[in-house]
């Protein structure tokens, strides 16, 4: 595994300057934003002439490969929410909300072919995640299911062409949210081959789910890690429960993201579940810790997460006491 870093941690910056902070820091593989205006990277200028070479041959001068391409603003738009919730996205109708996730996200997968990126992170978002809960319309997931398979099947087919491969990120107000909905997910397109995940740790322990089981299920269908961290501030538990509501920096808040290290994620097990798995890729760092800087986390995260990772799986031993193969 690669330590790698979400260049969007550093938005105002530039590929390069956030290049040189990662190689600073032994940063290995750079996660790019790809949404539309996010600032560092646009898809359509880098499909242009030479610039997808351009942009390997300055990255790799630092050391750096690229990770993924990443868009979850646009390809949330494709379930939704349709309405108010998403106009802070794109403003318009339902058809034309979908409309602009689609090509955005299909966009993005031309990129990464271009710059031989094998995965895209994102979102697909879902009309109306309150419908987890079975009141007051029974059957409403189950049509969400329907919208998921019209709407993603022809995508992954694309993804297909490109030879790209999409990794939704499981997270709340998304349609694949957990362990259960993210092996629905593929049943729904029978098993496409370019429909896996962005692990991303804190989002799973958020609504309670154990990392290491999601790793043991899903293993196979893990094409990207976040190493982004949470912390279920127990003693607010009693106040408003994991699911509250509010601004992230509330002192009072059950839940809060942080950097790895500094929150509930078992760091040491999450990796040896992965290693185990046969997870060889990244654990890009994404920033969202609102308790510190992100200066701050570059370093911190650096030194905690590499002296963690597992260079190379178990190479066997042979002889009478241990592992040993019976002879036939």
């Amino acid at each position: 595994m690669k330590l790698g870093f979400f260049a969007a941690n550093y938005a105002h910056l530039s590929l390069e300057e956030v290049a040189k902070i990662m190689c600073e820091h032994g940063y290995e593989m750079m996660e790019i934003p790809a949404y539309i205006g996010n600032g560092q990277f646009d898809c359509d200028e880098i499909l242009k002439g030479n610039n997808a070479e351009k942009l390997k041959k300055m990255l790799s001068g630092y050391g750096i490969t690229i990770s993924a391409l990443s868009n979850h603003a646009d390809s949330l738009l494709i379930l939704g929410p349709w309405g108010e919730d998403t106009d802070g996205l794109y403003k318009g109708t339902k058809e034309e909300k979908i409309k602009y996730g689609t090509e955005s996200l299909l966009k993005t997968a031309q990129a990464a072919n271009a710059l031989g990126v094998p995965v895209v992170n994102g979102f697909t978002g879902v009309t109306n995640w309150g419908r987890y809960f079975p009141f007051p319309c029974p059957q409403g997931w189950e049509m969400m299911e329907r919208d998921f398979v019209k709407y993603f099947t022809p995508i992954l087919d694309k993804f297909k062409e490109y030879g790209v491969k999409f990794a939704v990120e499981p997270h709340p107000n998304n349609f694949i949210y957990d362990i259960h909905t993210a092996k629905r997910a593929i049943e729904l397109v029978d098993g496409h081959p370019c429909l896996g995940f962005n692990m991303d740790p804190a989002n799973l322990i958020y609504l309670g789910l154990r990392i290491e089981n999601f790793v043991d299920e899903l293993g196979d269908r893990i094409f990207h890690v976040h190493a982004k961290d949470g912390e279920i501030v127990e003693h607010n538990i009693q106040y408003g429960g994991i699911l509250m509501q509010g601004d992230w920096q509330r002192i009072d808040r059950t839940f809060r993201f942080r950097i790895p290290g500094w929150g509930s994620v078992p760091w040491k097990k999450v990796i040896t579940e992965l290693s185990l798995v046969g997870y060889d890729y990244v654990l890009s760092y994404e920033h969202e810790d609102v308790t510190m800087s992100v200066g701050d986390g570059v370093e911190k995260v650096s030194a905690f997460l590499k002296p963690l990772i597992i260079k190379a799986p178990y190479e066997g031993r042979r002889d009478k006491i241990f592992n040993n193969p019976c002879e036939k």
